[in-house]
């Protein structure tokens, strides 16, 4: 594990749960790219980045935190994948659902690239699915009849 690129790491998770656009930026390569999976957003560079900032912190008022029993871990290049946690409410108009103001829990994994020292890529991936049925309705309604289903 590189211990600056660790410190990078914790600054950038800091700032993000700040909301603080400068400082997250700041810890952010100028060719970067963050890519939602669940979602298909991709944004290119820091003016993207603040796009994929202000979109989720327009719309989830939610922090990030690493919970008891899920993992990070460094790869033998310097890349860095980890196990998260967002929790926060509903607040703002989310793929054409309007703010319910619902409390949303969703575990996500994340995978880091650097690049000169900085954060270079971030891609995320998440259960889009139980994020919409946390926050108003079941997007796939014949989910509700699993006889096994746990409750998501």
């Amino acid at each position: 594990m590189n211990p600056d690129l660790a410190a990078l790491v914790r600054r950038h998770v800091e700032a993000e749960n700040a909301q603080d656009l400068e400082a997250t930026l700041a810890t952010l390569h100028p060719q970067c790219r963050f890519e939602d999976h669940a979602t298909g957003q991709v944004w290119h560079g820091r003016d993207g980045a603040a796009a994929h900032y202000r979109q989720w912190w327009t719309t989830f008022d939610v922090t990030v935190k690493r919970e008891t029993g899920q993992i990070g871990g460094w790869t033998a290049e310097d890349g860095y994948l980890a196990e998260a946690t967002w929790r926060g409410r509903h607040v703002g108009p989310f793929l054409g659902i309007a703010p319910t103001g619902r409390p949303v829990v969703i575990p996500f994994v994340v995978v880091l690239g650097f690049r000169d020292g900085l954060m270079s890529s971030e891609g995320f991936h998440y259960d889009l699915a139980s994020l919409l049925r946390q926050i108003g309705g079941d997007p796939i309604p014949a989910l509700s009849a699993l006889e096994h289903r746990a409750a998501a």
